[in-house]
């Protein structure tokens, strides 16, 4: 399913499940922009890693909140590698306090990282993809926009927001060669859930029905799939990769 001369934008692609994705989109031979918002160093090392994949691979640093530093992303991603087909929204973060706890600050942060993040990527991306007639639009979305969670009522609604944003710019380019979907993980091996409590993890093993957790590939292997040419008639699709726990 090699997609020679591609070019994928993963946000937040320099760890955990965006790493997973860069790498498995280079095997593909797809080239890779990575946006990442702090860790230069760790960008860099991916970067060298996708380049001896045989791909070209570039970081550009920014936070999808600010939607002038999304503009300079992706004009630097547009001077490097010439044009982009794939984008790939799966910067995030959590900042958990039951709803009685939660100031707006905590609130409106995690809105929007996550979902008016997803917007400025995606509105951006539109500019390049419409007069293209082509692009493959993957929004990572979690098991938690779909379940809701104790102490996640700013994650869960800023997750289940990228759903529905994403079903309505299905409907809006599907005539336009660009398809947007949604890939919405359970709970993943990562440097994160690792730091999870030994008693924790086991009681949340035990509530997913194949008692393990995801793998980084298992999410990424999906995401390659949707930014397929093959892919062409999916669109406005939920996709979990959550062993279960939700059906």
């Amino acid at each position: 399913m090699a997609e020679q001369n591609r070019t994928a934008i993963v946000t937040g692609g320099s760890r955990g499940i965006g790493k997973g994705i860069c790498k498995r989109l280079a095997a593909e031979g797809i080239n890779i922009a990575i946006g990442y918002n702090h860790d230069e160093k760790r960008a860099a090392q991916l970067v060298d890693e996708l380049e001896a994949m045989g791909v070209r691979a570039a970081a550009f640093q920014g936070s999808v909140e600010n939607l002038y530093e999304v503009k300079r992303f992706f004009r630097q991603t547009l001077e490097y590698f010439g044009s982009f087909d794939i984008l790939v929204n799966n910067a995030g973060i959590t900042a958990d306090k039951t709803l009685v706890k939660m100031g707006s600050e905590v609130w409106l942060r995690v809105i929007q990282i996550n979902l008016c993040g997803t917007y400025h990527c995606c509105h951006e991306a539109l500019q390049t993809m419409l007069p293209n007639g082509y692009g493959r639009i993957i929004n990572v979305s979690s098991i938690i926009g779909l379940t809701g969670n104790v102490g996640q009522a700013n994650y869960a609604a800023s997750k289940a927001g990228v759903i529905g944003f994403t079903k309505s710019l299905a409907l809006e380019v599907a005539t336009k060669g660009i398809t947007a979907n949604v890939v919405a993980p359970g709970f993943i091996e990562t440097e994160m859930t690792k730091k999870i409590p030994a008693e924790i993890y086991r009681d949340i093993e035990a509530k997913i029905p194949m008692k393990r957790f995801g793998t980084v590939d298992e999410v990424a292997r999906l995401v390659s799939f949707l930014a397929a040419d093959e892919s062409a008639y999916i669109t406005g699709q939920v996709y979990g990769v959550n062993g279960g726990l939700y059906m």
